[in-house]
């Protein structure tokens, strides 16, 4: 019985001894979630209904693109509120931009003010340009997806304050995930969540260690 008394108390001591030290090793490896592509064309072209010049630059951003009639979509729009935009709309510079047609204010404006049931829209940003416009940008994150003749597209892409587009370069499933199935609940749920989890980690630990650094 003494030789097992000591044999728990020698586990009890050492596995939280072991855990801290194998996490304290890999801190340099741990939440880094992959750059697929860099340098994103810029949206400053696009125009917002609030006068704002919205931009990818120094923004952690979900990107859309809900195409003419955005209203289709509004269960990828639902999707993405419920489980991504609700929990993270608090951290500063997130947001969600949705690149739309000029032809689509209207349509747009309907689905914001139905997404504000849900939560405050003030970081879900929807902006406007030329078909051209949508093209280049969705062009230039050089995914294997295609955007359809209406300017939508069923994924959404996570960018960070580099423009460089963040996604999984191993991927239990497809191997290369550029973007997430907005209509699929469960990738939103758990892929997708997930990799935000990590790229704001991410950012929150290098602004702890520049305030360290500031601070010696």
């Amino acid at each position: 019985m003494q030789i097992k008394k000591y044999l728990v108390l020698g586990v009890l001591f050492l596995l939280p001894l072991s855990m801290y030290i194998f996490f304290a090793s890999g801190k340099d490896n741990f939440g880094r979630l992959p750059v697929l592509t860099k340098n994103i064309v810029e949206i400053d072209k696009f125009t917002s209904p609030d006068s704002d010049t919205i931009r990818l630059d120094n923004s952690i951003t979900i990107l859309g693109f809900f195409g003419n009639d955005p209203l289709e979509n509004k269960v990828n729009a639902y999707n993405l509120a419920h489980k991504i935009y609700k929990k993270y709309r608090g951290f500063h510079d997130f947001q969600i931009v949705i690149l739309q047609p000029e032809s689509s204010e209207e349509a747009s404006i309907t689905l914001k003010e139905n997404l504000s049931e849900i939560a405050n829209t003030d970081r879900w940003k929807f902006v406007y340009g030329t078909s051209e416009e949508i093209k280049e940008v969705f062009n230039s994150l050089q995914s294997e997806y295609l955007l359809m003749p209406d300017n939508s597209s069923p994924y959404v892409f996570i960018v960070d304050k580099n423009r460089d587009l963040r996604g999984r370069n191993d991927d239990e499933d497809v191997g290369m995930l550029y973007g997430y199935d907005a209509r699929d609940f469960a990738e939103i749920n758990n892929k997708m969540d997930d990799d935000v989890k990590v790229i704001l980690a991410e950012y929150r630990l290098e602004l702890k260690k520049y305030k360290a650094d500031r601070e010696i």
